[in-house]
């Protein structure tokens, strides 16, 4: 490892070390968004520019490190920007850090992502190297797998940069929109698990397999095109 790609590694284990450390989860919670909405909104009035780049700062920093709160920051977008702008900041800072994810993987952490996790990528890596947009739009929409594993396991794949951020940015609107829509109404949410209903899920899914419909007809016809 050249020493680039070693200060680049360092900078990723310290910051990720440093937000344990100094419990900085604890202010990604939602009593603590409760607690502090009317703060945040009170300073956005104020200061519009800063409170947009601040907020999609820390959203990139914490997906780019794959911290927890992603939750809790799209239900703060739609509590100080509202539903609209606020899908629109969340779903730009969640791209980017997704990316940055991806590229961390793909050059600087492979192997030590393959040894921890590979057997659970195993799978999902030979369906993005054959199916790629298409695969990777089903795992975003349907919440099978975690968002920073698949941010990991596409990194050790050889899918596209390109097919990468096209595909998040275009996935994860659904689920984006329906946490940064239940933020809008902060005051009626009691729990975090309350928000991704079963009708919502089913939703998701029904979506995910309409993504999949392409690489199963593929499938169908090579297999009949082999048989034939």
């Amino acid at each position: 490892m050249n020493s680039k790609k070693g200060i680049i590694l360092a900078f990723v284990l310290v910051a990720a070390g440093l937000f344990f450390w100094l419990d900085l989860q604890r202010f990604l919670t939602l009593a603590a968004l409760k607690a502090n909405r009317q703060t945040l909104l009170d300073y956005y009035i104020a200061h519009k520019l800063i409170t947009v780049a601040g907020f999609m700062a820390i959203y990139i920093a914490q997906t780019a490190l794959s911290l927890p709160g992603a939750a809790i920051l799209s239900l703060a977008a739609g509590a100080i920007f509202g539903t609209v702008m606020g899908t629109l900041y969340a779903n730009i800072a969640a791209t980017a850090g997704a990316t940055l994810a991806f590229l961390v993987t793909r050059y600087l952490l492979r192997d030590a992502v393959l040894k921890r996790f590979g057997n659970k990528l195993e799978g999902m890596n030979r369906e993005l190297e054959t199916r790629g947009f298409n695969y990777l739009l089903f795992l975003r929409l349907v919440p099978v797998f975690p968002f920073f594993l698949i941010n990991l396991a596409a990194g050790l794949t050889r899918l596209p940069l390109r097919t990468f951020i096209f595909g998040t940015m275009f996935g994860i609107i659904p689920g984006g929109f329906v946490y940064v829509n239940a933020g809008a109404s902060l005051a009626t949410i009691n729990s975090l698990s309350g928000i991704a209903s079963p009708r919502v899920l089913g939703s998701f899914a029904l979506l995910g397999l309409f993504a999949l419909i392409p690489a199963l007809y593929n499938r169908f016809k090579s297999r009949k095109d082999t048989s034939g």
